[in-house]
């Protein structure tokens, strides 16, 4: 029979993970070690745990002397018709409220700032973890559900480890003053009274661990909702363009409709759990109230007696249901305690070794040597034996057409990555050997993709050194070519350029990128096709500020743009991952391979856009 009802039971999940899951479900994790994992983050409101513990003991004594002061008032001051106890009774009970309310106050101020002082220390930590991690985890995971589980799990987790502890000590000493009571009041009648015990905690441990799954699933589906809103609103100019909003809308119905079912599923679950449980209390209630009724008519028990057993039994069976229903919400919340363990199991792949260099500012000489890099999980080497050399105050271009490996080694230049073979280094030490964040700020980058925060103009350019002075901010700005459009803003450089930079163009806030480069004023400049996504004129705009910005710096550009690499000192042409030309501008179109045909095609592709004919150039 049982086995049947838990099948039963089980049909009414719907926690199947499909293979199109848009996130997928966290590795169970034993309470013991979720509890072991967190309770470190409860450093900063230990001292206060133990008033909270005091408090939460001594509110149950308060509650069995109010009840125990209802037996007196019926045993002798209504049965005997004698009002002269009252008032000294009157007296107590008033006191007692009023202890119980400062009590109360003082138990949900401290717990509350025990609670949140736990929250702010984890939820940091979490998002401080989240941003050490390398740049290979952004680009596997879905950003919705990171933020899902440093919002919402977070929150979770504080009643899996400090409000479902103070709450179960609670019930526990609750439990113990009123069955003292009990026992002391009547002991044959409270023995009674505990044998349906055993079933409350049967029925707990049956529903616990159907409820854990159906919590699970809804953690899982709200990370997956998270992550789908995230990744629409966020191209909600591609969706509109492309008339998909429904398309985007079907999705997130979709995945809100497997929330909803997750729900539905607890909720069943909970709807069976409860009646159980009341019929269980009931059913210890009825057996109690009978023999207590036929001693009372036999005279071993007082009308006083037996009322305030029953309130007692009453307050005796409510912590025991609410110690079955804090497990059945403990396991609720250990399934985000199981996706933030995950979230903080993760690691870098980049790590900085324990006898790390100091640099101090870099001189700027640049070497690959036979770097071989492949994405995590990519079968296809992204780079295969890559060399080259920049040395200081020069400038290397590297060129070739798309997926030919031109970001990656930008990417492996600010180590991001670290190469599978050969090495990287900075003014001749492996990279793998200097301090990670002084290796970042020895460099400047301009990357394809113009990141401008929302915030202000001002507070854009000196995100490159948070240390700015208003003449350092306007002196990039102006050598930028930035100073005189940010005039014309609404507010000047306290104009908010709202999130990732939509009330500006394209040319705006790519100069704005190249002043933040310019006030960081790094020996090292890495540009990753500064001019894609720009109009011609915009693009020619632009250079000038470029120029300046790369004087007296190393500075590599990755560009399938010739027309912003035919000055550099060198140019390093790149083909699936291989070099396969390597020299100067004027070398490179002698020799009439890889790079002339770029060349060639860059000026038929730029004359099309023009509408003019090219010039016939013979190429030897």
């Amino acid at each position: 029979m049982r086995r049947v009802s838990l099948h039963v039971l089980l049909r009414l999940l719907s926690v199947a993970d499909g293979p199109d899951a848009v996130v997928a479900t966290a590795p169970p994790v034993a309470p013991r070690e979720a509890f072991r994992r967190f309770w470190p983050y409860t450093r900063g409101g230990r001292r206060l745990l133990v008033p909270v513990l005091v408090l939460s003991m001594v509110g149950p004594v308060v509650d069995g002397a109010e009840i125990w002061l209802f037996k007196i008032v019926v045993d002798d001051v209504l049965v005997p018709r004698d009002l002269r106890p009252f008032l000294w009774i009157a007296l107590a009970y008033a006191g007692l409220i009023i202890c119980s309310g400062i009590l109360g106050f003082a138990d949900d101020v401290t717990s509350t700032w025990v609670g949140e002082r736990f929250l702010l220390a984890l939820r940091s930590e979490v998002f401080r973890h989240v941003q050490g991690l390398s740049l290979g985890f952004f680009e596997r995971r879905r950003l919705g559900d990171v933020l899902s589980r440093i919002t919402g799990d977070v929150d979770a987790v504080e009643t899996f480890l400090l409000s479902g502890v103070s709450d179960g000590l609670y019930y526990v000493v609750r439990l113990g003053v009123f069955l003292g009571l009990l026992f002391y009041l009547r002991w044959d009648l409270t023995l009674l009274a505990l044998v349906v015990v055993p079933l409350f905690w049967w029925a707990a441990r049956h529903f616990s661990r159907l409820i854990k799954a159906t919590s699970r699933e809804r953690r899982r589906r709200s990370g997956s909702l998270s992550a789908i809103a995230e990744e629409s609103l966020g191209n909600i100019a591609l969706v509109q363009a492309y008339n998909r909003q429904e398309s985007e809308a079907r999705r997130f119905e979709r995945e809100s409709a497997g929330k909803f079912r997750a729900a539905m599923a607890s909720a069943r679950i909970r709807a069976v759990y409860g009646p159980i449980v009341e019929i269980i209390e009931l059913a210890g209630g009825l057996v109690v109230m009978g023999l207590g009724t036929w001693k009372l008519a036999e005279g071993q028990l007082t009308l006083g007696g037996l009322l305030v057993f029953l309130a007692l039994l009453g307050n005796l069976y409510g912590p025991i249901r609410d110690l079955s229903h804090l497990t059945s919400t403990f396991y609720a919340a250990s399934a985000s305690a199981e996706r933030i363990i995950e979230l903080l199991d993760q690691r870098p792949q980049v790590v900085e070794a324990a006898d790390a260099r100091r640099t101090g500012r870099a001189r700027g000489d640049i070497e690959f040597r036979g770097v071989c890099f492949r994405y995590p999980g990519s079968p296809r080497w992204a780079l295969c034996d890559v060399s080259f050399h920049v040395t200081p105050g020069t400038t290397l271009a590297l060129v070739g057409a798309s997926g030919a490996g031109k970001s990656t080694i930008g990417k492996l230049q600010l180590r991001f990555y670290d190469p599978d073979q050969g090495a990287i280094l900075l003014d001749g030490t492996d990279l793998r050997d200097l301090r990670l964040s002084e290796l970042r700020e020895n460099v400047a980058v301009v990357l394809q993709e113009t990141l401008v925060f929302h915030g202000t103009v001002r507070e854009n350019i000196a995100y490159g050194r948070p240390d700015a002075t208003e003449a350092d901010i306007v002196a990039a700005a102006r050598a930028a070519d930035a100073h005189d459009f940010v005039q014309l803003l609404p507010e000047g450089y306290d104009t908010l350029v709202g999130q990732r930079g939509r009330t500006l163009s394209g040319g705006q806030a790519q100069r704005l990128a190249i002043a933040r480069a310019m006030i960081r004023d790094a020996p090292v400049l890495l540009l990753d096709e500064p001019t894609t996504g720009l109009d011609a004129r915009s693009g020619h705009r632009i250079m000038e500020p470029l120029r300046r910005l790369m004087a007296g710096r190393t500075t590599v550009v990755i560009s399938h743009n010739l027309l912003t690499v035919r000055d550099a000192t060198s140019t390093v042409v790149l083909d699936r991952g291989r070099v396969v030309e390597h020299g100067t501008h004027e070398e490179l179109l002698q020799r009439g391979g890889a790079y002339a045909r770029l060349h060639r095609l860059n000026e038929v592709t730029g004359a099309a856009l023009a509408g003019s004919p090219p010039a016939r150039k013979v190429l030897s």
